[in-house]
């Protein structure tokens, strides 16, 4: 199954450790996913399921559950209460360590994992840009973003350097998962297998190089950066943190603490392995520091192949750092009449934050959101719903917001009536005219709306099962 090339080079890295790695493509890939805290507590989430088995030790939410459990069919699963992530994928952000209300980049964000997973380390407080180059990868990072209820994320489809031109040095912290040869992935996908070769592997590398300059642009002074891929090739690895650490020498790695299976990186890998244009005369000097990033094996731990480097860019942030295309203005109230009434009829609070309208479409954006002027967006902060005369009809992106206690009326369903209502069914109801907060045992699915004993479904018809 391993490109020939390919296993000649890990020989070369591993060693003896070698036949352990190779015997590791004959075992499953383990399952995870990552219980979405936004939605409410994990202990809750755990109790209302049971295939969740032993804990993904370096991700708060995250857990290993049985393949027979098909989490992805579970009613759970439209509901946002969970994420269904890959184990090793979810250490990038650990290493982040994302807090509520900073600017944070995820410059390379498809199809939303790690987005959602620093969402909910962000608890809904300050901004989350999610940026993705491909359009249709775009889309479903924008879909990721509505059924996990993130209220605080701008989503853009821009090239990194034209997001380096428009912000500045504006973010706290980025997240750079590159895209990579995805060796790290051969055992979950055929494909990487099939389009894996050595050239693909030295175009990823010279890729990476210019992402990570764009990303250099746009980090405030003392703010962090964690370059992550799902790759072995030290190329795209040790040795595109070798020469951005050249390239960059305001930069400085950063230790990132080990969990059981992790290994530090090994400059030593680097030495007549992968092109020796990307190690410098200068960048030889700085290698012991390449000590300081990680690896992740499929052999030595429950998860795929990953690697993760931490950078802090030298300096100090002095005031508040702005965008260089400014603030976006948002609407003033009194254009939002319909939205208010809505609000105060179905909603026990008031949402805080800007008002903005793309055509008929009503989005409440985070305070001080950067202007949206000269970008690609696909969301700005959380669509609240469509301004039609005289009325308001909400979005299934704020019911999937919305916890019960939050709103005026709601109707909960078993799992059993929740696939139904998913397939687009109404049904029999009782109680005051008006929109319902559809949920299922207790978590927020979709709106209903009830008039003459009937509830009238409306979950969105491009999504019902």
């Amino acid at each position: 199954m391993l490109p020939e090339q390919f296993r000649n080079r890990m020989m070369q890295m591993l060693q003896k450790e070698y036949p352990a790695f190779e015997n590791s493509y004959a075992k499953p890939s383990c399952q995870s996913l990552r219980i979405n805290e936004l939605k409410g507590d994990v202990s809750k989430a755990c109790g209302k399921v049971d295939f969740l088995e032993d804990k993904v030790v370096w991700a708060e939410g995250g857990y290993y559950y049985k393949e027979e459990g098909r989490p992805g069919k579970h009613p759970f699963h439209e509901a946002g209460v969970y994420y269904i992530q890959e184990a090793s994928a979810m250490a990038p952000v650990t290493a982040l360590d994302p807090k509520p209300g900073e600017k944070i980049l995820d410059l390379c964000a498809a199809p939303g994992g790690k987005s959602t997973q620093i969402a909910v380390a962000m608890k809904g407080q300050g901004l989350l840009v999610c940026n993705e180059i491909h359009p249709q990868r775009a889309k479903i990072l924008s879909e990721n973003i509505e059924r996990m209820g993130v209220v605080n994320a701008l989503i853009t489809n821009h090239e990194p350097a034209v997001l380096k031109a428009h912000f500045g040095e504006y973010f706290d912290r980025i997240l750079v998962d590159a895209p990579c040869s995805g060796e790290g992935m051969f055992r979950k996908n055929e494909e990487a297998v099939k389009e894996w070769s050595p050239e693909n592997v030295s175009m990823c590398a010279g890729r990476q190089k210019d992402i990570l300059e764009s990303a250099a642009g746009m980090l405030r002074p003392g703010g962090t950066m964690v370059y992550s891929t799902c790759t072995f090739a030290p190329q795209e690895d040790e040795g595109a943190i070798s020469s951005f650490l050249t390239d960059h020498p305001e930069f400085r790695l950063v230790e990132i603490p080990h969990f059981p299976g992790m290994e530090s990186g090994n400059p030593t890998y680097l030495e007549g392995i992968c092109r020796m244009d990307f190690v410098t005369e200068e960048s030889g000097a700085m290698q012991g520091e390449l000590a300081k990033t990680v690896r992740l094996w499929p052999h030595k731990l429950k998860g795929e192949g990953h690697f993760m480097a931490c950078l802090r860019k030298e300096g100090v942030k002095e005031g508040e750092t702005f965008s260089s295309g400014g603030i976006q203005k948002g609407l003033p109230v009194g254009e939002c009449r319909e939205w208010l009434e809505f609000e105060k009829m179905y909603l026990r609070k008031s949402l805080t934050g800007q008002y903005l309208k793309f055509g008929d479409q009503l989005y409440l954006i985070p305070e001080s959101m950067p202007s949206l002027k000269g970008l690609k967006v696909l969301r700005a902060g959380l669509h609240l719903g469509t301004v039609k005369k005289n009325r308001f009809e909400p979005s299934h992106a704020l019911a999937l917001s919305l916890k019960p206690e939050e709103t005026v009326h709601t109707y909960d369903l078993t799992v059993k009536e929740a696939e139904e209502y998913l397939s687009g069914q109404t049904f029999q109801a009782e109680g005051e005219k008006g929109w319902y907060l559809i949920t299922v045992e207790g978590y927020s699915l979709g709106w209903g709306k009830l008039a003459g004993g009937i509830m009238k479904n409306h979950y969105p018809k491009g999504l019902r099962k």
